[in-house]
């Protein structure tokens, strides 16, 4: 063999063993670019960062004050619902709720929050709170003049990922009684006895809170009828048989609008996103 054939045969088989990696490297990018654009586009924004859009407000009064005068829907004077450096701001002082104009069924919610520092009375010393309400339905303020019927993943100081009942929907839920502060409660833990159509607050299972004045993720996923409560990364609840009584009759509650509360506590929101499963 010449050395000229000899070079020749080795440049064009260097040349065919690049063509063939460029190739492997450009399916392997088109496959990756595929799959992100995929789970990318699943993902739908709830908050643009700038304004309200998408969103209705409900104020009802401050508790304890001796004013039971309910401002009521998308009247807010005093601007407790507001967009302050890329974030929802709830301030806090009326209660009430930020409320999503759609109402969603099977999905995985998600979405940032860090508390204030403000508090207000009749909780001016006690901890912060607020909530996640999900599967909201019916009129505005049913449950004690402030939020819809729904259920509730707790935002409180120490106890981020709580369930609670408002306006009497119900779970099954594997759970334990425990004790907490000479009360008796419901606490969650997987493999314990399974309790039906609870409707009052179960504990989550553990706290996996950031300190205060960090941002916390906070998800909730609800898919038919089973809910799902996620603390920064860690499932701390689970439950099935979301239902509701309708006229006397139980009912399957497995959709509905969110609401972020405001309950006397200065908190905001950032990245709300949510995937329909």
């Amino acid at each position: 063999m010449s050395k000229a054939y000899y070079y020749i045969l080795t440049k064009t088989n260097t040349m065919k063993s690049r063509i063939i990696n460029i190739n492997v490297v450009l399916i392997l990018f088109l496959l990756i670019s595929c799959t992100t654009t995929d789970k990318d586009q699943k993902w739908k924004s709830l908050f643009n960062g700038h304004d309200l859009s998408g969103w209705d407000t409900f104020l009802s009064y401050q508790p304890e004050s001796g004013n039971t005068t309910i401002l009521g829907f998308n009247n807010d004077p005093e601007g407790i619902f507001t967009v302050k450096d890329g974030a929802i701001r709830i301030d806090g002082r009326i209660w009430g709720a930020l409320t999503s104009k759609e109402e969603f069924e099977n999905y995985h919610l998600r979405l940032k929050f860090k508390w204030g520092e403000k508090r207000y009375p009749p909780r001016e010393n006690e901890r912060r709170d607020s909530g996640i309400l999900y599967h909201c339905v019916g009129e505005h303020g049913v449950q004690s003049d402030h939020w819809m019927r729904s259920h509730e993943s707790q935002i409180m100081e120490d106890d981020c990922g709580d369930y609670h009942s408002l306006d009497g929907v119900m779970i099954d839920v594997e759970a334990d009684t425990v004790d907490v502060n000479g009360n008796k409660n419901l606490k969650y833990r997987e493999g314990a006895q399974l309790l039906k159509e609870v409707h009052r607050r179960v504990i989550k299972s553990e706290t996996n809170e950031h300190p205060r004045g960090e941002w916390n993720e906070m998800e909730v996923i609800a898919k038919g009828n089973t809910i799902t409560h996620i603390v920064n990364g860690k499932v701390v609840l689970q439950a099935s048989n979301s239902s509701q009584i309708i006229n006397g009759e139980k009912k399957p509650l497995t959709k509905g609008k969110i609401q972020l509360q405001s309950e006397g506590a200065e908190i905001f929101y950032k990245d709300i996103e949510i995937m329909i499963l």
